[in-house]
């Protein structure tokens, strides 16, 4: 697995390298943001560790340019900050980061994270599955979302991986009701230490790509005061 670090503070970014590298995880480092992009385009990481406050273009940007760009390897992206206001952690979460920790931080808790995201890739192996609804056609072999906008007439979603995953999950068991914690295991695993409120996040992303109208959401709906459900007429698994 390779792991690109984003930290301008050499002395944080090697400790980091060290613990991962320790782990056998493979490591680059890269001080500033355009030199991030650049390294992202060239390598296709599987993770990025990315610090909010770095020169040139800052962890927020980077973030956001990242999950613009749908990729065929799409990163996951640990966010690191010295910040420790709630607004600075929605942020980073609403820019497409998949977890956040705050300075200072235990290195081994770092490595128990970024192993708590790769296990959602690895959890995916081996299957060679379509699901279909009504609307929707999944190759979870490919990793594939497709949507049908009229008979005959299909288009592919272009998902990052954890919103695939999401959507995957929520096909998987049609019209069950998942709380936060609940996807939380499915997706992260019982070792996820972050906030249970990217949830919130990561299904507001899915439903720009998927509803007609995200703000009236026809199928990954709302359950008040437990969690959501996805409704669509299933079609079965191949």
């Amino acid at each position: 697995m390779e792991i690109l670090i984003v930290e301008d503070e050499a002395e944080i970014a090697q400790l980091i390298q060290l613990y991962l590298e320790k782990e056998g995880f493979s490591c680059r480092t890269c001080r500033d943001g355009i030199n991030a992009l650049q390294i992202f385009q060239e390598q296709k990481p599987d993770l990025i560790i990315l610090d909010l406050m770095i020169p040139g273009l800052d962890g927020l940007e980077v973030c956001a340019r990242i999950r613009q760009k749908p990729e065929s390897k799409d990163p996951y992206i640990l966010m690191l900050t010295a910040k420790g206001e709630e607004i600075d952690r929605i942020i980073g979460l609403s820019t497409g980061a998949d977890d956040y920790m705050i300075k200072p931080f235990s290195p081994k808790e770092l490595v128990a994270r970024v192993r708590a995201l790769l296990r959602r890739s690895m959890r995916q192996g081996g299957q060679s599955q379509t699901y279909r609804t009504q609307h929707f056609s999944l190759d979870l072999d490919q990793r594939c979302a497709y949507r049908s906008l009229k008979p005959g007439e299909t288009e592919l979603l272009e998902l990052t991986t954890l919103e695939f995953d999401l959507l995957s999950t929520f096909i998987s068991y049609p019209g069950r009701v998942w709380n936060r914690t609940q996807i939380i295991d499915k997706l992260w695993g019982s070792d996820f230490f972050g906030d249970e409120r990217v949830v919130d996040t990561h299904i507001a992303r899915l439903r720009k790509k998927i509803e007609p109208d995200p703000a009236n959401p026809t199928f990954v709906k709302t359950v008040i005061g437990v969690g959501y459900k996805f409704e669509d007429l299933s079609a079965g698994k191949e």
